[in-house]
């Protein structure tokens, strides 16, 4: 399991790629690819737009509020736990099957916030991965070689345990 520390806390409050206000944005970007979505609310607007997200992660909650408003959710499930601030490696298995049964959706007891980074490692190149910015939109980013080692630079800032 890797630990994030509270004093690294700080370093993941910038987005880790594009930063759009408005889901109808990012629409036209995802036509012909392979796109996850990491939180409740990204992954609901995906769902609501027809667009059924190769995986799905959510945690039932949002900005730590509970959120209820998911559509019916397509493909497999899959549970796992996973306590915030932690990358446990029950959810990085749990990706590797989800990305063997896509579409699948991944439901994590705890929080789903750090996902992006096993994502990044998991998936091929080109796939977008979306995830919630609070307060702000969505950020895009697609898996490709300098992603990779942006997220290997993120996760030296983890404790291993």
């Amino acid at each position: 399991m890797l630990i994030l520390p509270p004093e690294h806390r700080w370093l993941f409050k910038e987005p880790f790629g594009t930063l759009f206000s408005d889901f109808s944005k990012v629409i036209p970007l995802l036509k012909g690819k392979h796109f996850c979505t990491v939180g409740d609310v990204v992954t609901h607007n995906a769902l609501s737009a027809g667009l059924i997200p190769s995986i799905g992660i959510i945690d039932g909650f949002t900005e730590r509020s509970p959120y209820l408003r998911m559509p019916e959710i397509h493909g497999h499930i899959l549970h796992v736990t996973n306590p915030a601030g932690t990358i446990t490696d029950e959810l990085i298995s749990a990706l590797r099957e989800a990305q063997k049964k896509m579409p699948c959706v991944v439901i994590v007891e705890g929080e789903e916030d750090l996902a992006v980074l096993p994502l990044t490692e998991i998936m091929p190149d080109e796939t977008i991965i979306l995830y919630g910015q609070p307060g702000e939109g969505l950020v895009l980013c697609e898996v490709n070689a300098k992603l990779r080692d942006n997220t290997k630079k993120f996760l030296s800032y983890f404790v291993s345990v």
